[in-house]
C-alpha cells in the first residue's frame, strides 16, 4: 500500500515540502472544506506521483449503491478516491435523491470524495422526462412569465433540496451539471453557447446566493470532440474541468478537444471514461492502457471517473495493476484532513 499523504490540510498546507497553491473557488462563499479540496486538486498537477485520482460511477437514482465499489476493492485491494452518483429517476421521468445521497454520505464518511450529476428532465415538457427531446429553446428556461420557467425553477428547487441534504451531512460535492453539453443527445445539448452560459450562470447564482449551497465544487464536463470550451461559463462559475470520452484508444487521434479544455486553466480530468464506446462494451479493456495514454498524451489530467457496468474498473482486466501504480491516488491515499470541517 502506498504511504498516505500527511500534513496539515488548510489554505496554507504543504505537500512534499512545497506550499500548495491557494485556489479561490468560483463561489466566494464556499466553505473551508471546499477550499481545501480545491487547493488539493490544484496541487496535484505539479506532482510526479500520487497525482491522478481514481474514480468510479456507481449508478443512477435508486440503483446507486456501493456494491460495485466493494467489488473493486475485493478485486484490487483499493478503494477509488472518487465515486459518482446521479439524481435521475428514469422510471418516473424525474429526480430522486434518497439512494444517491445515502451512498454519497456513506462514502464520504469512509474518507472518499463524491461527484453528483443529474440527467435532468426537460422543463419544456409538461409530461416530465424528455431527456432526449429535440428543439428545446433554452431561453424559455429564463423567461420569467412562462410555464417552462416555472417548471425549471421547480426542478432547481428539487436539485437544491438533494444537495442541501448532502450539505447538512457535511459532504462536499463535485457538482457536474449539464454534462456533455456540446453534444446533441440531451435536451440541453448543442444549444447556442451564449444562451447555455446564461442558464449555467442562473443555476450557479441561484444555488450559491439564494440556496446558500456553499458545499459545491462546480465541474464543467463536455464530451470530447468539437467545441469543448465553447460552453464554458467563465472562471467565476467553474472550479474543475473535465472531458467525457468512451474509447479504447486513449490518445489524441481518438480523443479530441482536450487542449481547449486544459487551456481554461482549471484542474482537468476525464469526468467520464468508458472503454470501447458509448454502447455495449465487451468488458475486455486492459486498464493499464488508460494510464499509459494519460501519461503519453494527457499529462495534465489529475482525476478520472470510469463509468459503471462493463465500462467499470470492476468489470475489465488489469484494474488492479493500474490502481497499484504510484501515480494513482486511491481513497486510502487521500489526506484525512480534507474531510474535517
Amino acid at each position: 500500500m502506498k504511504t498516505p499523504l500527511t500534513g496539515l490540510i488548510c489554505l496554507g498546507f504543504v505537500f512534499a515540502g512545497l506550499a500548495a497553491p491557494v485556489a479561490e473557488p468560483a463561489n466566494p462563499h464556499a466553505n473551508t472544506q471546499v477550499r481545501a479540496i480545491l487547493s488539493y486538486f490544484h496541487s496535484l498537477a505539479g506532482r510526479k506521483d500520487e497525482r491522478v485520482l481514481s474514480g468510479q460511477f456507481t449508478d443512477f437514482g435508486n440503483g446507486a449503491k456501493l456494491k460495485l465499489i466493494e467489488d473493486i476493492h475485493t478485486q484490487t485491494g483499493h478503494w477509488p478516491a472518487l465515486i459518482g452518483v446521479d439524481y435521475a429517476d428514469f422510471g418516473k421521468g424525474g429526480l430522486t435523491f434518497a439512494a444517491p445521497n445515502r451512498t454519497a454520505i456513506e462514502y464520504w464518511r469512509q474518507g472518499g470524495l463524491v461527484t453528483v450529476s443529474a440527467h435532468l428532465y426537460n422543463p419544456a415538457n409538461p409530461k416530465g422526462g424528455g431527456l432526449r427531446d429535440k428543439g428545446v429553446n433554452l431561453a424559455d428556461l429564463l423567461a420569467p412569465d412562462g410555464d417552462t420557467h416555472t417548471r425549471w425553477m421547480r426542478e432547481l428547487d428539487q436539485l437544491a433540496g438533494g444537495l442541501q441534504e448532502l450539505k447538512d451531512a457535511g459532504v462536499v460535492v463535485l457538482w457536474r451539471p449539464f454534462h456533455e453539453m456540446n453534444g446533441g443527445w440531451f435536451w440541453w445539448g448543442a444549444q447556442p453557447p451564449d444562451t447555455f452560459i446564461k442558464v449555467w450562470r442562473q443555476m450557479f447564482d441561484y444555488f450559491s446566493e439564494t440556496k446558500h449551497l456553499d458545499n459545491l465544487i462546480w465541474v464543467y464536463g463536455p464530451n470530447h470532440g468539437d467545441k469543448t470550451a465553447s460552453y464554458y461559463a467563465g472562471d467565476h462559475y467553474v472550479d474543475l474541468v473535465g472531458l467525457d470520452a468512451y474509447t479504447d484508444f486513449v490518445d489524441r487521434q481518438h480523443i479530441k478537444g482536450f487542449d481547449a479544455v486544459a487551456a481554461l486553466g482549471k484542474p482537468v480530468g476525464f469526468s467520464e471514461f468508458g472503454p470501447h464506446g458509448p454502447q455495449n462494451p465487451p468488458g475486455d479493456f486492459d486498464y493499464r492502457r488508460f494510464l499509459a495514454g494519460v501519461e503519453q498524451d494527457f499529462s495534465p489530467v489529475v482525476f478520472f471517473m470510469s463509468w459503471n457496468w462493463k465500462w467499470s474498473l470492476g468489470m475489465n482486466p488489469h484494474a488492479k495493476e493500474m490502481l497499484d501504480d504510484p501515480r494513482i491516488v486511491n481513497r486510502e491515499d487521500l489526506p484525512a484532513n480534507l474531510f474535517k470541517p
